[in-house]
């Protein structure tokens, strides 16, 4: 069943319609684009080729991550295997502890935000930074962010301006060279401060050893060279066999995201700095399981194969209604309500794969082809087994079934149904699920009556 407090934040989404507003300027800058950025038979050709690229990644994750570690090794990259979150977090503030830091300034990485990198750095002693506009504006917020590649779409200039007015202790204009121009001088100094360089990944390159981060803001790389140290922490599912194989994932991505051919920056990290070179003397990577493992070879393996572009969510009509949120997770949208259960025990997650309307189009739009809604079905069906079905849910549907089994039932309570209607948007689950839905009102006739008095069909109505 879905919890109290999940519905109570949806319910405060949806009444939200300062929300709405912001979430669907941004989405549909991304989305509109991005369907017309390439004609559909190229992105089909490249949708395949770019699954079976990462499906072979994903069912080869134990031989490449093998390949990966050796070569990053041979490149003076350290690798660092993690079980889980607490795990990855603890060994990012051990390499930031020994290394005496004290600030650290971080490209946007969900996986960093997944495992609570920030809450473990402070305690820590170690001050994170957030750099990518997104994330810093949503950092000053004290929020999380709400789309996977557009952390703070779910904020108006005017608030954006606030906010920067209240850090810099000035009044900062909404038009955009001023609120830019403040993130760049404010953060621009925190890059020669900082002890520590903290990044995801976007690709690891198992045959090259290299870790491959995509960006449009300078910030990925200022992160990334300019401090001595450079950690980046990625999900194994990341993995790919080579740059060849990477090449139409590469592509896709920008394009199912922003409908850009391709990104500001492509940045191959390939070691730390050699004698003589700018760079970080130390490059670390920290390898997290995570619960990946556990969903190899089962039925939902093909939601590792995400690139994490944002496309489903731009598309969903649900995310469009509650923002990212509401979903009370680091992954929201519809891949969020695949990942999430699959990844975390609580009952709030198992009740995610709820929160969609199932009309297909995330998966219509998945530029790797994951079957989402069907995910959904099935997660919803394993959540009903395991005891989450509303009270009489069940029975109700089996009543339905035998109503609708005979012609005679059917014609006997059909007459019924307008009034009973009626009475359940008043009253008891229905009451509570029409809440923010139009329903239709009933035909006064029933279609057969109808087309039998137009002469189109014969036999009873």
């Amino acid at each position: 069943m879905i919890s109290r407090d999940l519905l109570e934040d949806v319910r405060a989404a949806v009444a939200n319609r300062s929300l709405h507003a912001a979430v669907a300027q941004s989405v549909d800058r991304h989305s509109l684009p991005a369907a017309a950025a390439m004609p559909k038979g190229q992105r089909e050709l490249l949708r395949v080729r770019a699954r079976a690229a990462r499906m072979d990644a994903v069912r080869s994750l134990g031989e490449l991550c093998e390949r990966f570690i050796a070569a990053a090794e041979a490149r003076g990259i350290r690798v660092h295997t993690a079980a889980d979150g607490k795990e990855a977090a603890r060994i990012v503030a051990e390499i930031a502890q020994a290394a005496g830091a004290r600030r650290a300034v971080k490209s946007k990485s969900m996986a960093s935000e997944e495992i609570a990198l920030n809450e473990e750095l402070g305690r820590a002693g170690v001050t994170p930074l957030e750099t990518d506009l997104g994330e810093y504006i949503v950092q000053l917020a004290g929020e999380r962010p709400s789309h996977i590649i557009a952390p703070c779409l779910h904020k108006s200039r005017a608030e954006i301006a606030e906010l920067f007015s209240r850090e810099a202790g000035r009044e900062i204009a909404t038009d955009t060279p001023s609120l830019t121009g403040f993130a760049r001088e404010r953060l621009r100094e925190e890059f020669r401060r900082a002890d520590i360089g903290i990044s995801g990944a976007n690709f690891l390159v198992a045959e090259e050893g290299s870790l491959v981060i995509v960006s449009n803001e300078g910030n990925a790389r200022f992160s990334t060279t300019v401090p001595h140290i450079h950690v980046a922490v990625a999900g194994v599912e990341k993995l790919i066999r080579d740059y060849a194989a990477m090449q139409d994932a590469l592509r896709l991505l920008p394009l199912s995201a922003t409908g850009q051919r391709i990104t500001s920056y492509v940045s191959v990290v390939r070691g730390p700095a050699a004698a003589g070179e700018d760079g970080p003397q130390e490059v670390h990577v920290v390898l997290m399981d995570a619960g990946r493992s556990d969903i190899l070879g089962g039925p939902y393996e093909e939601a590792l194969l995400c690139i994490r572009c944002g496309a489903c969510l731009d598309i969903c009509p649900v995310y469009r209604q509650t923002g990212g949120h509401a979903y009370g997770s680091v992954y929201s949208g519809p891949i969020g309500a695949v990942l999430t259960p699959l990844l975390r025990p609580d009952a709030q997650a198992q009740a995610l794969p709820f929160l969609s309307s199932l009309c297909g189009a995330c998966s219509d739009v998945c530029p790797v082809g994951i079957h989402l809604h069907e995910h959904l079905v099935a997660l919803r069906a394993r959540a009903v087994a395991q005891g989450a079905a509303f009270p009489g849910e069940a029975a109700a549907f089996r009543g339905f079934r035998r109503v609708w089994a005979t012609p005679r039932r059917y014609r006997t309570l059909r007459p019924l149904l307008p009034g009973a209607l009626r009475l359940a948007q008043t009253r008891g689950p229905l009451a509570v699920w029409r809440r923010g839905r139009g329903i239709p009102p009933v035909a006064p006739a029933p279609i057969a009556r109808r087309l039998r008095a137009e002469g189109l069909i014969e036999g009873d109505a």
